[in-house]
């Protein structure tokens, strides 16, 4: 509560002229950003539209700080603190949003001298990869859609500042994070070969048979970008140990039956293309392969059953007989 009045006081304030927090260096609530005067109004947007969809996005409260003396100074150079309070998760990903911005405005400020960086600290922290020109393109995709596929389905945050990519979250979100990254990279060069998922905890294998691959794709991918968007979730045809092509589909999120996100709502969404195929190409959605192998196993076992158990429908002569007390029984 009294975060919240401070906020709120804070938050008037500003209507009234610059504000300065004192003590913001030694508060576990907040992260200071510098910004380039040149970038201020881009970072703010009009009647501080940019602003205001950043901190609905990322949860948080930003503004910039000046001292009343300092107003107005710096506008021709220098810099500018711009102060996000919230949440660990969420000041991080408003704060890397801020470097991005600011890094398409003016190259380097952020990156120059950047390494690379994996940490193994088990909590939340940022690693960076440093990406070349044709891997960052492909790694963003269309107004940054394979960007965000890959950050949703890691469960982490990942922002390209410059050629640099920050992946923030606790350890086994940016390894995931990371994972999706090099076998996204790898897809450029070829077929990706991930020999066994059974221990993972977010993949779910799919056998698609070989006359549904390209309906189930698309052109160029097309459907699975669909299906991706829509579930959030990434998925790919992947190489198995024995060569043999199946589909992944990888998310944190496992999903549930009635989830319209996650991968079970990824698999349900391909198992009605495999059986509108099927039944596009007169085989009834019987196709013998047009469900996963451990499906398959299931179902057979359960007609072998169903075989040994002896028939409950009635015979004739007791539907002939009931039929009889039935009419006999309207006279």
């Amino acid at each position: 509560r009294k975060r919240a009045r401070e906020y709120m006081k804070w938050l008037f304030e500003q209507l009234e002229g610059p504000v300065w927090v004192e003590g913001w260096e030694d508060r576990d609530d907040c992260t200071m950003v510098d910004v380039p005067s040149d970038c201020i109004g881009y970072i703010t947007g009009a009647r501080r539209a940019t602003l205001g969809v950043m901190e609905e996005e990322w949860g948080v409260l930003m503004f910039f700080m000046n001292k009343t003396e300092d107003k107005g100074r710096g506008r021709g150079g220098g810099s500018e603190k711009l102060i996000i309070f919230g949440p660990t998760r969420g000041r991080r990903g408003a704060e890397l949003k801020i470097m991005s911005s600011v890094e398409t405005k003016t190259p380097g400020f952020f990156t120059k001298g950047v390494r690379e960086k994996t940490s193994d600290e088990r909590g939340f922290d940022t690693d960076r990869l440093i990406l070349q020109d044709d891997e960052l393109s492909y790694s963003l995709g269309k107004q940054g859609t394979t960007r965000k596929k890959l950050e949703g389905a890691a469960g982490a945050i990942l922002a390209y500042v410059g050629h640099v990519a920050f992946i923030a979250g606790d350890r086994k979100q940016r390894r995931r994070c990371q994972e999706f990254l090099k076998w996204l990279l790898a897809q450029r060069r070829g077929s990706v070969t991930i020999k066994d998922v059974s221990g993972r905890d977010d993949a779910t294998e799919m056998h698609v048979p070989e006359n549904c691959k390209g309906w189930v794709t698309g052109n160029r991918g097309s459907e699975l970008r669909r299906m991706e968007a829509e579930t959030g979730t990434y998925m790919f045809l992947a190489l198995d140990e024995r060569g043999e092509e199946r589909l992944i589909i990888f998310c944190h999120d496992a999903g549930s039956k009635v989830s319209p996100h996650g991968r079970m709502a990824a698999e349900r969404l391909v198992n009605e293309m495999i059986q509108e195929k099927l039944r596009d190409d007169g085989g009834g959605g019987r196709g013998k392969d047009s469900r996963s192998p451990s499906r398959r196993r299931d179902r057979s076992d359960s007609r072998d059953r169903n075989r040994r158990s002896p028939s409950r429908r009635r015979s004739p002569s007791r539907r002939r007989y009931n039929s009889r007390s039935r009419s006999g029984g309207r006279r």
